[in-house]
């Protein structure tokens, strides 16, 4: 059971679940100040693009992967949370 505490996944799912736990919070009570809904949803994308990061580098196991997959996947990640974010400050 220790050794199992020690992996690298269980880190990672543990930091998940500490980013997703600062989304919800977040994302139900902030206290940003005067403009903070749009601090809160900036944090909150981001938060959302580094757990997806997260997942794809060490529960698809990516972070092994031949250097072209792993580039793609960096390259995705870049590109969907800067869409995603341009398209929040868009509408």
């Amino acid at each position: 059971m220790i050794a199992l505490a020690r992996t690298r996944a269980t880190m990672v799912w543990l930091i998940l679940i500490a980013a997703t736990s600062i989304s919800w919070a977040l994302g139900v009570e902030h206290a940003l100040g005067r403009d903070g809904q749009t601090t809160a949803s900036v944090i909150i994308l981001l938060v959302a693009v580094v757990k997806l990061r997260l997942v794809g580098l060490y529960f698809m196991e990516l972070r092994d992967a031949p250097t072209i997959l792993r580039g793609l996947f960096e390259a995705y990640c870049v590109v969907v949370g800067a869409v995603t974010l341009g398209m929040y400050f868009l509408a």
